[in-house]
């Protein structure tokens, strides 16, 4: 059989076996309650204990198997791991049955295996985070093993080209030259128009829409603000490139400056554009979880509305309000196909944002995609990129942190 056709069976049996758990188990508790005993929960809680007893070993067994073949490379033949986790599954359906008693705390147990489920999700993630950083450094080792990292750091030019010809065995690859500073650059300052952008437009309109604007404005304009983020980013590209790129180029003319087609402006701005709906939502959630109390205390003393929300709301709200800058930023951080798309990918160290550009993610994509063996220093470069980008992600993230506990502790709301 298949492996999807397992997994189905697998799936089948074991929802007639939980069937079977609750029905079975409920009706024992209904018995014994009948008798006149004097029980812990009630019946239906007895049920799920059952239902959780038969469901959650026989999935633990199985996701045990399934590791163990998939990661280790283990033999076992799938027809074995669905019969032992159907197994464990009778196995438990009976434990559960029998533990049906008038002592047995099943709301309790229920309980603790949801703190379990909960724990173990919370583990997965941070696992998974760990997992992720683990291969991004293994592959960056051999990555500087081949490079300097301090060139990598400092290196004013990318042309990973020799390391092609390195690869295709046309030479020794001395001539790749992999300075990754005018990606950082090109990312840091697509990212700084995008923000420049998104950050005011968000926040006013936030303001706006938990402070001025009538309920029923604001039932209609924040769903209809909400819907950029729905938006795929290839078309925001395409906005970028046939429609913003253009303009930029004539206003640059306008003013007797030479911009490219090709520029940091147009994808910025457009990127600002499709980040509004996450900081304007977030700032406007975290506005409106202000207490009321601090409005009608400040307008009391005789502070105008306009003054009471630079004075008393804002900075009320404003570990969330940098919280959602944050977000924003990281999404930035993130783009690629915008970029691809309006910026180019050629790697230019240059102040001018009217010049093309690339970012870090756009270089990791490209070096991933193409044709040079994952062996090459190329390929190996992009675990590089993203070694440095996770750094800087990271310190920008402890930074925020630190604000954000700062602006707490000083606009401390007590609510008693």
């Amino acid at each position: 059989m298949q492996t999807n056709q397992l997994l189905l069976l697998f799936c089948t049996v074991l929802l007639l076996l939980g069937l079977v758990a609750f029905f079975v188990g409920r009706a024992k508790a209904a018995r014994v309650r009948a008798s006149g005993a004097a029980m812990y929960a009630q019946p239906d809680q007895y049920a799920w204990f059952a239902v959780l007893s038969t469901a959650g070993p026989a999935v633990l067994v199985g996701a045990l198997g399934s590791l163990l073949l998939l990661l280790l490379g283990a033999d076992i033949p799938p027809m074995y791991l669905l019969a032992a986790s159907l197994v464990v599954a009778a196995a438990g359906l009976a434990v559960g049955v029998a533990q049906v008693k008038p002592h047995f705390h099943a709301r309790q147990a229920i309980e603790r295996v949801i703190r379990w489920v909960l724990t173990g999700a919370a583990m997965i993630s941070i696992f998974t985070t760990f997992g992720i950083l683990f291969s991004i450094i293994s592959e960056a080792l051999r990555f500087f093993q081949m490079h300097s990292f301090w060139g990598f750091i400092t290196g004013t030019t990318w042309n990973p080209g020799a390391s092609f010809l390195a690869a295709a065995g046309r030479g020794d690859g001395s001539g790749a030259q992999f300075g990754s500073v005018p990606l950082f650059a090109g990312t840091f300052m697509i990212t700084a128009i995008a923000l420049l952008v998104a950050v005011p437009i968000g926040l006013l309109s936030a303001i706006y829409m938990s402070e001025y604007a009538p309920q029923r404005v604001r039932t209609i304009a924040k769903p209809v603000l909400e819907v950029l983020a729905g938006i795929p980013t290839v078309v925001y590209g395409f906005f970028a490139a046939i429609t913003v790129a253009p303009i930029i180029v004539n206003i640059a003319g306008f003013f007797g400056l030479d911009a490219s087609y090709n520029n940091a402006v147009a994808p910025g701005i457009v990127m600002g554009i499709m980040i509004i709906p996450f900081i304007s939502s977030l700032s406007d959630d975290v506005i409106n979880s202000v207490p009321d109390s601090m409005r009608q205390g400040s307008l009391a003393l005789g502070m105008t509305k306009g003054e009471t929300i630079r004075d008393v709301v804002i900075p009320a709200a404003l570990p969330g309000i940098i919280s959602a800058a944050l977000l924003g930023m990281s999404r930035a951080l993130g783009e690629t196909m915008i970029v691809v798309m309006a910026a180019g990918m050629r790697p230019n160290l240059t102040a001018n944002p009217l010049e093309d550009m690339t970012t870090v993610t756009v270089r990791i994509v490209a070096s991933l995609t193409g044709d040079q063996e994952f062996e090459s220093a190329e390929t190996l470069s992009a675990f590089a990129l993203g070694l440095v980008l996770f750094v800087v992600t990271l310190t920008l993230n402890l930074v925020s942190v630190l604000m954000i506990r700062r602006f707490r502790e000083k606009y401390r709301v007590n609510n008693l």
